[in-house]
């Protein structure tokens, strides 16, 4: 997928992911450690289900994730399919 391609799918998504690099990233804040901890369960078990896994890091509160295709380094639609499942969960969880 080229980076015109990237930025128009990324219109498709909730607010807050954009291209950094040749990732998908979106940060995240939570109440505290226990629920930015929760999230980040929630989402390695659908990264899990996928197959597909994202970059992970977590201060405290705060949940960035980049989600990228790493046998093509760039964005594929897996990652939009798996971005569309973080926002489900955010929405539906916290």
């Amino acid at each position: 997928m080229d980076r015109d391609n990237i930025l128009k799918e990324i219109k498709n998504l909730d607010n807050g992911w954009v291209l950094s690099e040749n990732a998908l990233a979106k940060d995240f804040t939570f109440k505290d450690f226990n629920e930015s901890l929760d999230f980040i369960n929630k989402i390695g078990i659908e990264s899990e289900n996928l197959n597909h896994h994202p970059k992970i890091v977590n201060v405290y509160n705060k949940v960035r994730l980049e989600l990228w295709s790493h046998d093509i380094d760039s964005v594929s639609s897996r990652d939009f399919d798996l971005a569309k499942l973080v926002d489900k969960t955010f929405k539906a969880n916290f």
